[in-house]
């Protein structure tokens, strides 16, 4: 378990460093600040309340607990500075290029009278700017597509919720922690839309009142598709960022493990389904290898589609031949994995996904630490779900421990471990 913890608390770290203007970065409403949220009557009674539809503690929780809370007192570390120090920035905490995502950024004519950049991420920074729906939003008679309407983000439905998370947990053509930031000492990221979710504190209840006019579904579906908008996503920037001018494409959409190792570290071995050589910089193809896993479960021979696809696009990109029509052709089977989620019972399907997941790593599907560190937080989620996350604790420990440093991950080890799964 503290194997676990101490894995998941660098993963978060790590991560804190979408397109169109419908983000809350974006929008055309002001943002207010979080001290206009912060009322005891709104949302900043010490303790929850069950005299409304909403417990009216959240920026407690928020303040108190939340790392979004702290994100832009990262700018303020010895680390920060060295890191602007070396992209020859005179700061990190005035740094647009490090405030796109580590604090609420809007345009300095939407700031109002008590936004502070130094909240962080604050309530707006995901729910959009308050200059509207702050009066709508406690109105019994108003709708909550009233609200939306009015500029309030909708962090309920679970692909405006990956859009947002993944603006900054991931890049947009906007902004990014591209690869000259990592070479400057910035942490690679990594992410999964329901482990990250999970680790921060919940600020409301998924109740009768919730599930009456907001998405609610289970911590498979948004495992799921989270995976088809993180592979969404990488198309996009792909396609965008990655003929960018020089000698060098954009280099953090890249497998970093494929290059930063020893010279002596040999660890290269052939994918079923990735026929590159060794010597090739692979893309950083981890979450399509989860939606291989659920395509298999969930329509057989979709998966064979989808792997044959992302091996022609690595094949696209290492020729440096046209991509487009790649990213095309997988666009299109993301959407027939996203119908096909849309139409399952996934909680039923939870042990075959779990067998699928443990099955690949076992054949070698899963041989590089991006797609083992997918794979461990799928298996989790999976096990909790279904009620077993208790029985398989021990085997859960042995599988983080083979995660547990990045530079010293071996493929055969972990598969080893994964081949202990007796479910």
């Amino acid at each position: 378990m503290i194997q676990r913890l101490l894995w998941m608390s660098t993963l978060i770290c790590a991560a804190f460093s979408v397109y169109g203007a419908d983000l809350p970065q974006y929008g055309s409403k002001q943002h207010l600040g979080v001290a206009t949220c912060a009322s005891g009557v709104c949302h900043g009674s010490v303790r929850a309340r069950t005299s409304s539809p909403v417990a009216q503690n959240e920026y407690v929780i928020w303040s108190r607990r939340d790392r979004h809370r702290i994100s832009y007192n990262t700018l303020l570390t010895d680390e920060s500075k060295s890191i602007a120090r070396k992209m020859g920035l005179p700061n990190a905490h005035e740094a647009q290029i490090c405030l796109d995502c580590h604090a609420d950024n809007v345009a300095e004519n939407l700031r109002g009278e008590q936004f502070q950049v130094n909240d962080g991420i604050g309530c707006e920074g995901c729910h959009g700017g308050g200059e509207t729906y702050i009066s709508t939003h406690v109105d019994e008679a108003s709708e909550r597509a009233d609200n939306v309407a009015a500029g309030l983000y909708p962090t309920d439905d679970v692909r405006a919720r990956a859009k947002l998370c993944l603006s900054c947990h991931l890049g947009t053509g906007k902004k990014m922690a591209s690869h000259d930031i990592m070479g400057a000492g910035h942490p690679r990221l990594s992410f999964e839309l329901d482990t990250f979710g999970a680790l921060q504190p919940a600020h409301y209840a998924i109740d009768e009142d919730y599930r009456e006019g907001k998405w609610s579904g289970s911590s498979i579906e948004v495992w799921a598709i989270g995976q088809v908008e993180t592979s969404r996503h990488t198309l996009t920037l792909i396609k965008e960022r990655l003929n960018a001018k020089g000698l060098f494409p954009e280099l953090a959409l890249f497998d970093c493990h494929a290059c930063h190792h020893q010279m002596s570290d040999q660890r290269w071995s052939k994918s079923s389904w990735n026929d590159q050589p060794p010597g090739r910089v692979r893309l950083n193809d981890s979450s399509f290898i989860m939606l291989f896993a659920i395509a298999e479960v969930l329509q057989p021979g979709l998966d064979k589609q989808l792997q044959t696809a992302v091996r022609q696009l690595h094949t696209a990109v290492a020729s440096d031949s046209s991509i487009n029509d790649r990213i095309s052709r997988l666009m299109s089977l993301l959407d027939q994995v996203d119908a096909r989620i849309n139409g399952e019972d996934l909680m039923k399907k939870s042990p075959q996904l779990v067998g699928t997941i443990v099955n690949m790593a076992v054949s070698g599907s899963e041989n590089d630490y991006v797609s083992a560190e997918q794979a461990i937080m799928a298996v989790e989620l999976l096990l909790d779900t279904s009620g077993l996350r208790t029985k398989y604790a021990d085997w859960l420990d042995a599988l983080y421990k083979t995660l547990e440093d990045e530079d010293k991950f071996r493929p055969g080890r972990f598969a080893r471990v994964m081949r202990q799964y007796d479910g």
